[in-house]
């Protein structure tokens, strides 16, 4: 399945779930880019473009609220789904205030992130199906 080259930065420290979900990502046929954590994201994203980032929100010298509120600063308009195993609505809130699209607890499905993607990649006028 081609999505036009999209490209979706994952973001987690857990190496594990980060290559878990590039490898499907990539399997369904994005371009797939990761991150162990907030500032590798930052770093990145200074010199490439993505349609999507996916960032945990618990992860080591800087978390996803930060790093949200950090990429607010360089690319406010960026789409972001922030996934977390520890929900609380305090930063459910502030992650949804600070632009997030979507907050997903995990284990999420990926059945589930998907629909979200195709959501965001409609919404923004690039539909992510061919």
């Amino acid at each position: 399945m081609e999505h036009g080259n999209k490209r979706i930065l994952v973001v987690d420290d857990e190496e594990n779930a980060r290559m878990a979900l590039s490898k499907i990502l990539t399997h369904d046929g994005y371009d797939v880019a990761s991150a162990g954590n907030g500032l590798e994201a930052l770093n990145y994203l200074r010199s490439k473009d993505v349609e999507l980032i996916i960032t945990d929100l618990n992860m080591p010298e800087m978390n996803g609220l930060m790093f949200l509120r950090e990429l607010n600063r360089i690319h406010p308009a960026s789409n972001v789904i922030m996934i977390t195993a520890y929900g609380e609505v305090e930063s459910y809130l502030e992650a949804m205030t600070l632009g997030a699209f979507e907050y997903v607890n995990k284990p999420v499905k990926y059945d589930d992130l998907k629909k979200i993607i195709n959501k965001i990649f409609k919404a923004d006028g690039t539909d992510g199906h061919n």
